[in-house]
């Protein structure tokens, strides 16, 4: 009988189609990574700011500190750029003003400013004017009493403030017309109420997407005792005359709102094989959002510091917003978190901690699977700080991030003279921003103060070099090789977000799906084994314990390890870590390393709202003969 050709052929043309894809998916598994960009030249200064106040006292902010009685401040923190690209929006403390009725009592407590970018002055005389000072009261009902991250609308009359949005129109907020009469301010309100009644939700890191029709920000939860927090995506959208609801006046208001999380476990980055019930693995894929931190400029990513890839290792991912994507954008083994992409996408600005040292002594043995972190990811990210001193510094990365020996370019290194642009106790704070045409980032910074040093704490309080003796500062870093591009803004995006939850007002913040009780295996991808325990809190309602023992487990070739680790983990306050943590963790191959704790283990409680570092025991990783230890308590 002869066989049928259309049939043979098509079975070979099959073969042919399944050959070709596989070399397509090996080539693409094995190529290279893209290459490293050059070092640029980076010139960084200071943008001016209101002249610090001599004290906070009624009337301390005089004539002679502030000559053209447009007030004084004690804090400032900068945000966007207009759509100009020559002014900044600031927000700051004014403090040191008169009682009213004189004229200058209106500059007190935190205002918006809008900051010369271009060595330019206002009609005044100042580089800067204030937005916010002096809005009549009719003007700003019941408006919000958050004022941080300002970020302008791509109108250039409007900026989000906060949970407030400030709007001048018809002027645009640079107009010499735009006069604080002018203003209106209006509260933002996200409904969590069937009925639509009473006060909105509570939302914190409000970041506006570039469509300016949408709105990211984070909902804080506590569940069985303990804190959590949840991304959101909504609608943005102004209510004149909203009749339910508090406040009654004026506002916008989030609808369509998405919670960015999908319940069940086989969502989550450590999960459960579903082939295999007593086998974990390592969902590459998984969306598990600790805290959303902005969008890309295109308007497909979020931007998120998620569930780490690596143990102890926490790091900035992107979700693609239609079709779920994960990347992962930095590797470094300290801690990254503020971050702004440049208006084409190819670049970002991270600030991190890395150079610092601060978070080595528990990342720095590279490899690990992210096991203990079920219970370990929010004291170990609550380690990055000290109170209200950051280690943070702002980095250059290319859009795909740290690969290799390529690490990003740190925006003001330098030699880190005492109040100089690298000086290391000045630390860069959230959120830097780029400017619409590409060639500079603006960034604010802090100065250590106490009790972050001085008294019991062996970092002494250094001594201010800026004008009047303040310890924050904005700082403008302009990459001078660079020439400015012109980008359109996105189209509106979809109120979808396939792999969200929409969210129902009045529903109940769901609980993280877990990982039952019990022991199972995680299988390395090149070789060996990972025994894991899981052991639940004696209610069940969450992980009290997990033990882990390494035998010559490996998911990279020439990082191997063996050993084990445990951890128990217990709280006394929802926002209260203790953890009792034993690790005895050898690696071989390209790098020698250990990771071990002191014979009574490594007791850490901490709080990670308030970040300040108490432990017990000890926990020493060494790499190479380079040894990382834990920072003393307090500090």
């Amino acid at each position: 009988m002869r066989p049928n050709r259309n049939r043979f052929s098509l079975f070979v043309f099959t073969i042919v189609l399944a050959v070709i894809s596989a070399m397509r998916i090996t080539a693409s598994e094995v190529s290279p990574a893209p290459k490293a960009p050059a070092p640029e030249k980076i010139q960084v200064t200071e943008m001016p700011l209101p002249p610090a106040a001599p004290s906070d006292g009624p009337g301390a902010c005089t004539e002679v500190v502030n000559p053209n009685r447009t007030g004084c401040i004690n804090a400032a923190q900068s945000g966007s750029f207009l759509p100009d690209g020559r002014h900044v929006l600031v927000a700051v403390k004014f403090t040191g003003a008169p009682p009213a009725p004189e004229p200058t009592y209106i500059y007190q407590g935190w205002k918006i400013i809008l900051v010369k970018a271009d060595g330019g002055k206002f009609p005044n005389g100042d580089p800067w004017k204030c937005l916010t000072c002096g809005v009549p009261v009719q003007n700003a009902v019941d408006t919000n009493s958050a004022w941080d991250y300002p970020q302008s609308f791509l109108d250039g009359k409007r900026s989000l403030a906060g949970t407030n949005v400030i709007d001048c129109s018809p002027f645009k907020l640079a107009d010499d017309r735009c006069t604080p009469e002018q203003i209106h301010i209006y509260p933002i309100r996200w409904n969590v109420h069937a009925d639509g009644t009473g006060k909105g939700g509570s939302i914190r890191e409000l970041r506006l997407h570039p469509d300016n029709v949408h709105l990211g920000f984070n909902a804080i939860s506590i569940a069985n005792g303990r804190f959590d927090q949840f991304g959101y995506f909504g609608r943005l959208e102004f209510n004149p005359s909203p009749e339910t609801g508090e406040p009654k006046a004026p506002r916008y208001e989030l609808s369509h709102v998405t919670r960015l999380f999908q319940d069940g476990l086989q969502n989550r980055v450590l999960t459960v094989d579903p082939e295999h019930a007593s086998q974990l693995k390592i969902n590459y894929n998984g969306i598990e959002i600790g805290e959303f931190r902005g969008f890309s400029r295109n308007g497909r990513e979020v931007f998120y510091v998620g569930y780490p890839f690596e143990s102890s290792n926490i790091d900035l991912f992107a979700a693609d917003m239609p079709t779920g994507r994960v990347r992962r954008l930095t590797d470094n083994p300290e801690y990254a978190d503020p971050i702004d992409a440049s208006p084409d996408d190819k670049w970002m600005v991270v600030e991190d901690t890395r150079g610092s040292d601060r978070q080595m002594f528990l990342a720095a043995m590279r490899g690990v699977p992210p096991i203990t972190d079920l219970l370990t990811s929010g004291a170990v990210s609550s380690v990055r700080n000290n109170g209200e001193r950051r280690f943070f510094q702002p980095y250059l990365l290319d859009h795909d991030g740290d690969r290799g020996n390529y690490q990003g370019q740190q925006l003001n290194a330098g030699d880190g003279k005492p109040g100089s642009i690298s000086d290391p106790n000045w630390n860069a704070m959230a959120d830097p921003r780029w400017s619409p045409d590409g060639t500079r980032v603006v960034y604010w910074q802090t100065e250590v103060t106490s009790p972050a040093c001085g008294g019991s704490n062996p970092l002494p309080c250094p001594q201010s070099t800026e004008p009047g003796g303040r310890r924050y500062r904005v700082m403008m870093a302009r990459f001078t090789n660079r020439r400015p591009i012109a980008i359109v803004p996105p189209a509106p995006v979809s109120d979808v977000v396939p792999w969200g939850t929409p969210y129902v007002p009045s529903s109940r913040t769901p609980s993280r799906a877990r990982i039952a009780e019990g022991t199972y295996t995680l299988k390395g991808a090149l070789s060996g084994w990972a025994k894991v325990t899981i052991q639940d809190a004696p209610d069940h309602s969450a992980i009290s314990g997990v033990s882990v023992v390494y035998s010559d487990y490996s998911d990279t070739p020439g990082n191997i390890i063996n050993g084990t680790e445990r951890v128990a983990e217990s709280h006394p306050k929802p926002t209260t870590d203790a953890l009792v943590w034993r690790s005895n963790l050898i690696q071989s191959g390209k790098v020698s390393a250990t990771k071990l704790t002191s014979a009574d283990g490594f007791n850490l409680t901490i709080d990670i709202l308030a970040n300040i570092f108490q432990a017990t025991g000890s926990l020493t990783t060494t790499v190479d003969g380079r040894t990382y230890r834990q920072p003393a308590n307090g500090n």
